[in-house]
């Protein structure tokens, strides 16, 4: 990866705690470059305005930047078209939509819906209120010993009864790169719709739906360099088009009268409200600077950087690494802890040091059960992480070790 990327993220350009700042939670958000951050000062600055109903030249000029970006997302992910694309806050938001409107559509008692013990809590909830809802029944895939799944697993859980399969395509925690597409045939063969959760897999992988052939693909700006508060849902058309809205106001409606309504055409039924507009102008944005480096480049960076992480940290005694062995089977994620350490410890005294990572349970409470642990650190890698970064993490972690070792 080009080491001038770093320069275009200004907020890593600084000391924390009289060090360099090291970030590696780019899992949890990542950092936002200049032009994305310019893009969002420009539209504020000369065309701020709502969208859609204004003949003015600044709500002609916002209305071009919003639907500008749709078309955006569009071919970002290769969607057969705009209506397929709907603007939400964010992956919880999208899944939720699914499981309101689609779920409570088709779901009946008896039913079954499959997801796995790796879901983030986001796409765990909204099926257990589902199911709790339509007298229906929540089933999990098995997981391998490593944290994969395997073909026999999801066979063995989806049958004729299931209607919904939904999966993450990238764990927050183990780093797993589930097989998303063969899933999503074996739930059509049964009948039944997938949903992905892509919000670990849009920000690194080129992401094509219709190669997938997911019913469903759900993801976030704020992980793929872009604003917090942007959301997208990807939905098959025929499928969005037999959908009901769940948030009902401005925006999404076509006429109202004194005792009905009807809505507008996709996509804009689903976006009640005045829209997420500087959002999706940041996210357009985010688009564009990711293009420009290639996806392509920055999944092989990953790779790079999870394979040298996880042999430079295994060689510290006491540490131990959770999910696949194999890098290639991983996204740049390296979830681990420290033997009689808890890892809010170990992220305390990494920060002391000018080093960012996550501990806790990431929002994966059943996957920690799993793992049979509490919680965990997880260190998180991205475009404008480096060797050097690894290397200071390391150091920091050997640091760990001493001071508790010394404590205890």
């Amino acid at each position: 990866m080009n080491p001038e990327i770093k320069s275009y993220f200004p907020i890593l350009n600084q000391e924390i705690n009289g060090h360099p700042l090291v970030y590696l939670d780019s899992a949890a958000t990542s950092q936002k470059p200049t032009p994305v951050i310019e893009a969002l000062k420009e539209y504020y600055e000369f065309d701020n305005s709502n969208v859609h109903r204004g003949v003015h030249t600044l709500g002609n000029r916002a209305t071009e930047k919003y639907e500008g970006a749709r078309e955006k997302v569009q071919q970002f992910i290769n969607a057969s078209s705009t209506q397929e694309i709907v603007f939400l806050r964010g992956t919880t938001t999208a899944i939720n939509l699914v499981a309101q409107s689609y779920g409570r559509a088709n779901v009946e008692e008896g039913d079954e819906i499959v997801i796995t013990y790796m879901e983030h809590h986001s796409n765990i909830i909204p099926w257990q209120q589902l199911a709790k809802e339509r007298g229906a029944v929540l089933k999990y895939i098995e997981l391998e010993e490593d944290g994969t799944i395997s073909f026999e697993n999801v066979r063995a859980a989806i049958t004729d009864r299931t209607k919904i399969v939904s999966m993450v395509y990238v764990s927050n925690v183990l780093g797993t790169m589930n097989p998303v597409k063969e899933v999503a045939k074996i739930a059509h063969e049964h009948g039944a719709v997938m949903m992905v959760d892509g919000a670990q897999a849009a920000p690194h992988l080129k992401i094509d739906v219709q190669d997938l052939d997911c019913d469903f693909f759900a993801f976030s700006g704020h992980k793929m360099v872009g604003p917090t508060g942007i959301g997208v849902l990807y939905g098959k058309k025929h499928l969005l088009e037999a959908m009901e809205p769940v948030e009902f106001g401005g925006e999404m409606i076509d006429f109202v009268g004194l005792y009905d309504s009807t809505w507008k055409e996709l996509p804009w039924k689903f976006e009640g409200g005045t829209p997420i507009i500087a959002g999706a102008v940041g996210l357009a944005a985010a688009i564009d600077f990711l293009q420009d480096i290639g996806l392509d480049e920055i999944e092989k960076h990953e790779h790079h950087m999870a394979a040298i992480a996880m042999d430079k940290m295994s060689a510290i005694e006491g540490l131990e690494i959770y999910g696949p062995k194999d890098p290639a089977k991983r996204a740049g994620i390296v979830t681990f802890n420290l033997k009689e350490v808890h890892p809010h410890d170990v992220a305390t005294v990494l920060d002391m040091s000018g080093i960012a990572v996550r501990a806790g349970h990431h929002c994966a409470q059943p996957l920690m059960k799993w793992l049979d642990v509490t919680a965990t650190a997880r260190a998180s890698f991205y475009l404008y992480n480096d060797e050097s970064d690894i290397d200071r993490l390391v150091e920091g972690l050997r640091s760990a070790k001493e001071y508790f070792s010394d404590v205890f």
